[in-house]
């Protein structure tokens, strides 16, 4: 079936792919690891089993790194009232639902990437079968697609009435909808004057550049790392964020750790944050320093157009960051965010450390 389609598959045999999931790594006499998954404040949840739990329980009973955080943001992938990802993630500015993912594996040091793909709740999965069945790490578009449906994933449609709906009401805004012909001034000059995520929210439109990514360590150190989302609201079809881009939506080294995002995708994907903090915490750094090393590295290499007059960004990162030896934080631009943990302790959300409080903040008019 592959082959038809025209994608190569890795030339290994059942028994050598089974194999190479379960590879898991031999510590260094003395090494400890502490079994954690940390990662976006939506995977954890006191009304339902959290997302992070499931992927804790899974690494605790010998689960793989990565089956097991696939399966922790398959529930947010496949929960309508979630509007940041999957099935119920709000459509692009045609009313076309397009989801992103990327995922890696520390043991086997694989990865695998869908971007712009439609019609299928789990993208999560689709990377992981991208990775585990191809030669390739990248799949995007209609390809995606065809890919998925090969591998037996079904398709549907990821509208619920509450995202239609929502795209409806923002269609119908006079700040909403246009017929996008030519590109806007705003890549020429300062964008002034439009804040969209306080301007939908005053008219009650659903808005949200919103993400999940989840991170694990098992007791022997391996790494894993997911990120999964819907994308920005609106967003002119075919925009694909940080999330599917390996390196800047998460990134694992099972030497290190690993270390994923949430937030404006773009600015993210100009400093490569989710590689970059796991090198900072290569060089030793402590992950919590690594993460705002990285917050302050994506503001320096902002256009003048995203920040304050006293260079304070109108938008908002989160970062998260796990160490092999089960080590974890989560850091942004501005206080108040959190971000979801489990461990020995239970599944529950730390605060963000931060670089500026919200009182700072600069507001559009």
């Amino acid at each position: 079936m592959l082959a038809a389609l025209g994608f190569t598959p890795r030339s290994i045999s059942v028994e050598e792919w089974e194999a190479e999931r379960m590879m898991t790594s031999v510590p260094a006499a003395g090494f400890r690891a502490r079994p954690c998954v940390v990662g976006s404040a939506n995977g954890f949840h006191t009304d339902r089993p959290s997302g992070v739990k499931i992927a804790y329980d899974k690494i605790v009973k010998g689960d793989d790194t990565l089956d097991a955080i696939i399966a922790g943001v398959n529930t947010q992938e496949l929960d309508p009232d979630d509007m940041s990802v999957g099935y119920g993630g709000l459509p692009n500015a045609e009313g076309v639902v397009q989801l992103d993912s990327s995922c890696m594996h520390g043991p086997t040091k694989r990865a695998g990437a869908v971007g712009g793909l439609e019609g299928i709740a789990t993208p999560s999965l689709v990377a992981k079968a991208v990775m585990d069945y191809t030669d390739h790490i990248f799949l995007v578009g209609l390809d995606a697609k065809r890919f998925a449906l090969a591998m037996g994933f079904k398709e549907q449609d990821l509208l619920t009435p509450a995202s239609k709906a929502a795209f409806e009401k923002w269609k119908a805004d006079p700040k909403g909808y246009s017929p996008w012909v030519k590109a806007p001034p705003a890549r020429m000059a300062p964008r002034g004057g439009f804040d969209e995520e306080d301007y939908y929210a005053e008219r009650g439109i659903p808005w949200t550049h919103g993400t999940i990514n989840m991170n694990a360590v098992n007791a022997v150190g391996d790494v894993s790392s997911c990120t999964t989302t819907s994308g920005i609201s609106w967003k002119v079809p075919g925009r694909v964020g940080d999330s599917p881009v390996i390196g800047a939506g998460q990134y694992t080294d099972n030497t290190v750790g690993a270390a994923g995002s949430t937030g404006r995708g773009e600015s993210n994907i100009m400093v490569c944050g989710a590689f970059l903090a796991v090198e900072y915490m290569r060089q030793g750094v402590a992950a919590e320093q690594a993460l705002i090393n990285v917050m302050q590295r994506v503001i320096e290499h902002s256009e003048t157009r995203l920040l304050d007059d006293k260079g304070r960004p109108f938008f908002d990162l989160t970062f998260y960051a796990l160490t092999k030896d089960g080590r974890y934080a989560g850091a942004c631009a501005y206080e108040g965010a959190r971000y979801a943990v489990c461990d020995e302790k239970g599944p529950r959300l730390e605060t963000c450390a931060y670089l500026f409080k919200q009182s700072e903040r600069p507001r559009r008019a």
